[in-house]
């Protein structure tokens, strides 16, 4: 998980995430949609799962 991920998963958390898949960034979007901060979560924990 680089610094630059990271960063870009506190400001737009789909970004982040898009190479991971359509279902991620969907997943990712519809919690940014709910609150900021579930985005940012949910970014956060598919950016660690990956390696």
């Amino acid at each position: 998980m680089s610094l630059l991920r990271v960063l870009l998963a506190i400001i737009f958390p789909p970004l982040a995430v898009a190479d991971q898949g359509c279902g991620s960034v969907l997943i990712v979007f519809l919690l940014t949609l709910c609150g900021w901060i579930p985005g940012v979560i949910a970014a956060l924990v598919i950016l660690n799962k990956v390696k």
